[in-house]
């Protein structure tokens, strides 16, 4: 977990990431060329996201394409954010039963 949040730490890296993406399996080239970066600087990036497990590689004839692996973050996800999504999932439900409950009761109008 150190070594993703310490991989998210870094502006750079999160772009890469959001690039990836906008269109998963890109070879370093591709990546090059959508970013303010050196070659060498992506492919140092990579090397900490691909450490992190947040990138990973297939080797599609002699090009080396680079994909988002979302597992990190899912696992983030589930151990800090999960939680407080379910409450509010349940207090929308709870609100919905309440609104469709108020909406079969008939109005009575005073004449």
């Amino acid at each position: 977990m150190d070594a993703v949040f310490k991989a998210l730490a870094d502006g750079s890296r999160r772009k890469l990431l959001d690039t990836l993406y906008e269109d998963n399996g890109q070879t370093l080239t591709q990546l090059c060329a959508q970013l303010d970066m050196t070659r060498q600087a992506v492919a140092k990036h990579l090397v900490l996201l691909e450490a992190a497990n947040l990138v990973a590689t297939l080797w599609h004839g002699r090009e080396k394409l680079h994909y988002l692996n979302p597992v990190p973050l899912q696992e983030i996800y589930g151990r800090w954010i999960e939680k407080y999504e379910r409450s509010r999932l349940r207090g929308l439900a709870a609100l919905k039963k309440n609104l469709e409950a108020n909406q079969k009761e008939p109005h009575h109008e005073k004449a």
